[in-house]
């Protein structure tokens, strides 16, 4: 199993052999200040290397080189918007709550003057358990 493999500065010329990229556990590759040329082997393992790993060969092309290879166009895709998903997660949201508060409220509102419209013993009953309540937090807090 080679891991590592230091061709720098060998004076090597022409184009990386494609049978290069075959070298599976190869985790450090230094092919620096030679002469290659030619397009890196793409869809490899080569690709997987920082740049410095391929500097000082000025005909050398290809990922992960900043410099293209003639006849490779560059395609620019359209970022993906995201904008319309999360306007639309945005406004699911406020209007669940804007429900939430419109049912809270209706339900509050009932549960106060509901009481006070009901009969006498009922109304009392009500007014005797709150007053229960509010003791129990005061006995509670102290």
């Amino acid at each position: 199993m080679l891991e590592v493999l230091d061709l720098s500065a060998d004076g090597l010329s022409g184009e990386i052999p494609a049978s290069l990229a075959d070298l599976n556990y190869l985790s450090i590759l230094d092919l620096s200040n030679n002469n290659l040329s030619g397009k890196i082997p793409s869809s490899t393992q080569l690709q997987s290397f920082h740049a410095p790993a391929y500097s000082g060969n000025p005909e050398l092309c290809g990922l992960p080189l900043p410099n293209k290879c003639p006849g490779e166009e560059v395609v620019v895709e359209p970022p993906i918007s995201t904008k319309g998903i999360q306007e639309n997660e945005d406004r699911f949201i406020i209007s669940g709550f804007y429900v939430s508060m419109g049912i809270g409220f209706t339900l509050g509102f009932w549960v106060v003057f509901g009481t006070i419209l009901c009969e006498s013993p009922m109304r009392h009953a009500y007014v005797k358990f709150l007053d229960h309540i509010k003791n129990w937090f005061y006995v509670t807090a102290a």
